[in-house]
């Protein structure tokens, strides 16, 4: 039986559909904001791996292009592999969710989203993240939600929720905040040097509006809401625990106290790997499955252990893995220039994570070609992070980019985007890309740290110089402390993982995931005020290494040359099928494709601007020279000097004002006297001088040799 619920939520309508769509799935909700529509379902499995060391949720945000009234692009003319947009919001729906699954759940769960119509102003991405925790809140799946997500925008210093397009294009914060009822557990934002107090009122502010939506999802949960299945879960006694502390409890202790990551790391996988030895010799008597499960639980038991000790030692003892203060960065240092032949790079060094990034200036045409659900077509900024195996001292896959390759590198977009000059003042396309080749942390920021050098370095005219930096929250008890410049052990043995990057002015990006259920404002404004002291202490060390942009880009790189032209007269520029433009290229260069890489690039505008791509500036003049004389106007009574192109015996020549101008000299208008023949007074190839007479009545140039030499 269908049954709908709306909700006036603020000032749009919110409508959930139940009963009719996708009945086998085990949640199944239409939820319809304004005229974006969103299927999202949740099946899960009837068995689980109880021996398994992580939970298999899957959450999946499918991009239909029908949903915008597009076909796709390519061969195939269907949907393939998710766009980087639906990566991020698949990404975005997982991460608040993921933490409110119980701790020992094993079965199999997937979120489908299917994005079925989409209104620009009403956002498909929180439609989906409402949609996913009302369906599995609904279903038998285990949850302890519900949680809801908005977008928060400031337009004339007033904040807005869900902001439409024209709102969201004037808006200095791009902020998508989700949680429970009680706190926050997801944030992801990019602003415009936004103040850490600002952007505090701002998480506020979109937590308010959460907590009208989950009232919502509570309400059709007392009333649709499946009782919650029994699963299955690993027992472990109090005995086996006691058991396996008293074998290991004391060398973990001094093990988690070591200061070098490989070391600490080497140290306690012995000690658990003596422990499990142990175990193995002991049980070899028990059959496979036995000995199999007795391993899985001491290994847990162990894993427990490092667990609590670390957090005591953080929490009680104010002691951090590697030794320093809770305020503290890790040694810094920075260098540039490292790659020769390259636009720009730099090298970012913080601890034991180091990000080589290299930033490559390309013509906008260059763009790339977004084919997604998006008003945006095309972008002219990226930021690549690659993260191979070898930064961690293990093997492992290579292949396309994950997704947590995909969101670390719209992270580092999303920060370095908002100092990035508009392509009026600096006309190229830019790419950063981020090698990862050391990492024990946030590699993330460094990203970051290591992609402004290179802009920098570069010649690239950023506004201002930006930074970033993790925070971490480790709980003990009702004790907590923040950390700042988290590593990796801390980011995997604690609570939050808080990025933020900014400038000196204010924040430029933030996303922040965590593995509690909430927390509190207290804890995000001293996360935030911690934040801006490291911030400033890690700008100061990029700024000693390259204090500001260059002033010039790099010799390898395309140099420019912008100029306007009318722009009805483009055609004229590109010629019958492109005959003209590819003439201009191929001469000018010296080439014989305009595919070669020494070939010169043009980039026309449709409102009239020429933009010139070449690293030989005598080859951008002579190919900007040419187009202006295809589309310069010659001035009447004006006398110019030309080339006779063609001789008509009887009738006069045609004068070459310059390439692509000519005008008919009359026979009558070659001489002072009467001329029998053209060619008694020129001849082909010959310069004379001749006068602008204007144009005919059928739009002819009329030249005159006589009048001009008298």
């Amino acid at each position: 039986m269908k049954k709908v619920y709306e909700l006036d939520f603020r000032g749009r309508k919110l409508i959930v559909e139940h009963g009719e769509l996708a009945k086998q799935a085990h949640g199944s909700i239409l939820v319809r904001y304004g005229d974006t529509v969103i299927l999202s379902t949740v099946v899960v499995s009837k068995t689980a791996n109880v021996l398994s060391d992580f939970f298999p949720l899957m959450v999946l945000y499918q991009e239909k292009l029908y949903s915008v009234g597009k076909i796709p692009g390519g061969f195939i003319k269907r949907e393939g592999r998710p766009t980087e947009a639906a990566t991020l919001a698949a990404r975005m729906i997982d991460r608040p969710m993921r933490p409110l699954f119980p701790e020992n759940f094993r079965n199999e769960v997937q979120i489908v989203n299917t994005v079925l119509s989409v209104d620009p102003d009403n956002s498909p991405e929180m439609a989906a993240m409402f949609g996913s925790s009302l369906a599995t809140c609904i279903s038998k799946v285990p949850f302890d939600g519900p949680i809801a997500g908005v977008k928060v925008g400031r337009v004339n210093g007033q904040f807005v929720i869900n902001p439409t397009v024209e709102e969201a294009e004037q808006s200095d914060i791009d902020l998508t905040v989700a949680g429970t009822k009680n706190a926050i557990n997801m944030v992801e934002a990019g602003a415009k040097e936004v103040s850490e107090a600002d952007m505090l009122e701002a998480l506020m502010f979109g937590h308010e509006a959460i907590k009208e939506l989950v009232a919502f999802e509570e309400k059709i949960i007392a009333e649709i809401g499946e009782e919650k299945m029994a699963y299955e879960v690993l027992e472990i006694t109090d005995e086996l625990r006691q058991e396996v502390s008293s074998l290991c409890a004391t060398d973990l202790d001094k093990a988690l106290r070591i200061k070098d990551k490989l070391e600490k790391y080497n140290t306690i996988d012995e000690i658990k790997e003596r422990v499990v030895a142990k175990y193995e010799e002991e049980n070899s008597e028990l059959e496979e499955d036995a000995l199999t499960e007795l391993i899985t639980k001491v290994k847990l038991v162990l894993e427990d252990i490092e667990y609590n000790l670390f957090r005591a030692i953080v929490v009680k003892e104010k002691v951090r893995a590697d030794g320093r203060a809770m305020t503290e960065i890790r040694p810094l240092s920075t260098d540039i220039d490292l790659l020769p032949r390259t636009h720009g790079s730099a090298l970012f060094t913080r601890g034991e994570t180091q990000s080589l990034s290299v930033t490559t200036l390309g013509a906008l045409g260059e763009h790339q070609i977004l084919d997604g659900l998006d008003l945006e077509t095309e972008k002219r900024f990226m930021l690549h992070y690659n993260f191979p195996q070898f930064s961690v001292g293990e093997t492992g896959r290579y292949g396309s980019p994950g997704r947590r390759e995909i969101g670390h590198g719209a992270l580092g977009e999303r920060a370095l985007a908002q100092v990035i000059p508009s392509e009026d003042v600096f006309p190229y396309t830019i790419r950063v890309v981020s090698e990862i080749l050391e990492s024990n942390g946030s590699s993330s920021q460094a990203s970051i740290c290591a992609g402004c050098m290179s802009l920098m370095a570069a010649g690239v005219p950023i506004k201002a110089p930006v930074a970033g930096i993790a925070m971490g929250l480790i709980t003990y008890g009702d004790d907590y402390t923040i950390l700042t410049d988290i590593q990796g052990m801390e980011d995997h043995l604690g609570d939050m993982d808080f990025k933020v990057a900014g400038t000196r002015e204010g924040i430029c990006a933030l996303q922040m995931d965590i593995k509690i259920k909430g927390i509190t404002r207290e804890i995000l404004e001293k996360a935030l005020a911690q934040a801006k002291v490291a911030r400033m202490e890690v700008l100061d060390v990029m700024q000693k290494q390259i204090a500001e942009p260059r002033p010039e880009v790099s010799e390898y790189a395309p140099k420019t040359m912008t100029f306007m032209i009318p722009p009805d007269k483009i055609k004229e520029v590109i010629g019958k099928g492109g005959e003209m433009i590819t003439k201009i290229i191929l001469e000018c260069s010296h080439v014989d494709a305009v595919n070669d890489a020494n070939a010169v690039k043009v980039d026309l505008e449709d409102d009239g601007r020429v933009i010139i791509y070449h690293t030989n500036k005598e080859i951008i003049e002579a190919t900007a020279n040419r187009i202006k004389d295809i589309v310069r106007e010659p001035e009447e009574n004006k006398i110019y000097t030309g080339k006779v192109v063609k001789i008509l015996s009887d009738k006069g020549c045609f004068v070459e004002l310059w390439p692509g101008c000519e005008g008919m000299v009359h026979i009558g208008q070659l001489a002072m006297e009467r001329v029998a023949k053209v060619e008694d007074v020129v001849k082909e190839g010959d310069e004379i001088i001749v006068k602008c007479m204007g144009y005919d009545s059928k739009g002819r140039l009329n030249l005159s040799r006589k009048e001009a030499i008298k």
